[in-house]
């Protein structure tokens, strides 16, 4: 899957899994195509009005691509598509039946503050992966 600066996964910057899946997927995706905006920016609020996302309900991650939203597991999926070596081999999870794929997602959405804790603050890119992040 080739990825076009149309890419941009947007996060909820104040959760401490995703920040550290933001940081999993700098290092491990084959080219570095992906943008990344934190929902509780601008730019990331303003891209999940875009979608028809309320920006203060951060159930799931959102993955716009050439102008879709995808969520929950197919983003996930799609998001995997981008990766390098074996990690590459998660998007195969397509395989399972999307319903079931969602349900195992909600749940671990539901808890993932419970389990990782979170930040008082959101996650801010370090100066070499500025230009990658959307904020304003």
């Amino acid at each position: 899957m080739n990825a076009t600066h149309s890419d941009i996964v947007i996060f909820d910057g104040t959760c401490n899994f995703c920040a550290g899946s933001v940081n999993f997927i700098l290092r491990h995706e084959a080219q570095p195509d992906l943008l990344f905006a934190p929902l509780q920016s601008a730019a990331g609020a303003r891209l999940l009005r875009q979608h028809a996302f309320d920006p203060d309900d951060a159930r799931t991650f959102v993955l716009v691509s050439n102008g879709t939203a995808y969520t929950k597991s197919a983003a996930s999926i799609r998001v995997a598509g981008h990766f390098r070596g074996a990690w590459k081999w998660l998007a195969a999870l397509r395989v399972v039946p999307r319903p079931l794929r969602d349900r195992a997602y909600d749940v671990f959405a539901r808890n993932r503050y419970r389990w990782f804790g979170r930040r008082e603050t959101c996650m801010l890119p370090t100066p070499e992966l500025r230009a990658r992040f959307l904020l304003e």
